[in-house]
């Protein structure tokens, strides 16, 4: 967003072309009152015809200025000097003139530097309290006081309104500047959450199927010769793995949701689905449901139960020699937990490291459920299996 863009600019620019408009508005008034007060006292004098030819001129050149710019430039510069001009010798043929530097002093101000402009709003002032005292014919106080007051105030109140808009310029700079370092840190964090998600996702699936096959692959070349149907039989279920792992890559790229659940059967179906994939002859999965699940889960909790299965039987499959492994879905009201227990060979949970787990896998569940506000609890010891429990929250049904 650009300061031209900023909602507080437009009100700085409308309250800039008021005063614009009532300066303006005031020299041709007072321009116009100074040659009436002349011509209803000197009509018949000698300089009326140069009087008016000079008002005229001195209007003429005031309505070129807005052409110009504000801002310095050399035909600002000689234009104002004109301007300036014009006025003086109309103070010192008419006196009654004088008044017309109040709103020379703005055209001043705004057109020089401070400096420059202060100086110039000194000499419009002195000329125009040697015009009011020649028009009193004695050192009137009044009139030696109320212009350089009314310069005073003028100058004052511009400089200091200039000065509230750099201000204000500037803390609309910092906060542009500061929207887009958090819109760019806001991306980065975005960026990187993904990273992480898609990290886990890809372990979860691909990876995870790869590592099946490889296994079965393995044991299907040892028992090869001296076991050909069980060989076959793990090519056959490594070929099985390899087809839904195709179909988990086409879905992951199309829009990332689990296979199991874009199928539209719900977590329970999805998880029987894992536990039928995942049984072998050396591994029975078992799913048990306790409670009654809700109508409809949140898209982001069934994807994470899902993966957090998928993660946990990994684990098993890989690492715990287990014969039997059962998943429970217990559905409460404020809550739904799901539990992977086997009857494997276990591990000291006292000598795993709580931010490291067994591999990538329980850092994976971890970090799906911390986004989601859950909690993970893992029980198990040696020889007598393990026990994982991951819990997420709901809100009351």
């Amino acid at each position: 967003m650009t300061r031209e863009e900023s909602p507080v600019a437009t009100p700085e620019r409308d309250d800039t072309r008021a005063l614009t408009v009532v300066m303006h508005t005031a020299f041709f008034v007072l321009l116009a009152a100074s040659l009436a007060r002349y011509l209803a006292r000197h009509a018949e004098g000698p300089r009326t015809p140069w009087i008016i030819a000079l008002s005229a001129l001195l209007a003429v050149l005031y309505v070129l200025g807005p052409a110009l710019g504000t801002r310095l430039a050399p035909r600002r510069l000689a234009w104002l000097g004109l301007v300036v001009a014009t006025w003086a010798l109309l103070v010192v043929l008419a006196p009654s003139f004088a008044w017309c530097a109040v709103p020379l002093f703005y055209t001043g101000l705004r057109t020089l530097p401070p400096r420059a402009a202060i100086a110039l709003v000194a000499l419009l002032t002195a000329l125009a309290v040697a015009a009011q005292l020649s028009l009193a014919g004695w050192p009137d106080p009044n009139v030696l006081v109320a212009p350089p007051a009314v310069a005073a105030v003028a100058t004052t109140v511009y400089v200091v309104m200039q000065r509230q808009s750099a201000r204000r310029d500037a803390l609309i700079d910092d906060l542009v500047r500061t929207r887009r370092e958090l819109a760019a840190t806001e991306r980065r964090e975005g960026t990187l959450a993904e990273r992480e998600r898609l990290a886990r996702e890809i372990h979860d699936t691909l990876a995870q199927g790869l590592s099946s096959q490889r296994m079965l692959l393995q044991a299907a070349d040892r028992l090869w010769d001296t076991a050909p149907d069980t060989a076959r039989d793990h090519v056959r279920t490594a070929a099985s793995i390899a087809e839904r792992s195709l179909a988990e890559a086409r879905r992951f790229v199309h829009d990332l949701t689990p296979a199991d659940l874009a199928e539209g059967g719900g977590l329970l179906q999805a998880l029987r689905a894992v536990a039928d994939r995942e049984t072998t002859p050396a591994l029975t999965v078992r799913v048990h449901l306790e409670g009654t699940p809700p109508a409809a889960l949140p898209a982001p909790v069934e994807s994470a139960l899902l993966r957090i299965a998928q993660g946990a039987l990994a684990n098993v499959r890989e690492h715990a020699a287990a014969t039997t492994a059962t998943l429970t879905l217990t559905c409460l009201d404020d809550q739904i937990v799901l539990d992977v227990t086997d009857d494997g060979r276990g591990f000291d949970t006292g000598t795993v490291p709580e931010t490291e787990g067994r591999g990538h896998g329980l850092p994976a569940i971890r970090a799906r459920l911390r986004q989601l506000g859950g909690t993970l609890t893992i029980e198990s010891a040696p020889g007598e299996g393990t026990a994982l429990s991951a819990a997420i929250p709901l809100e009351p049904r």
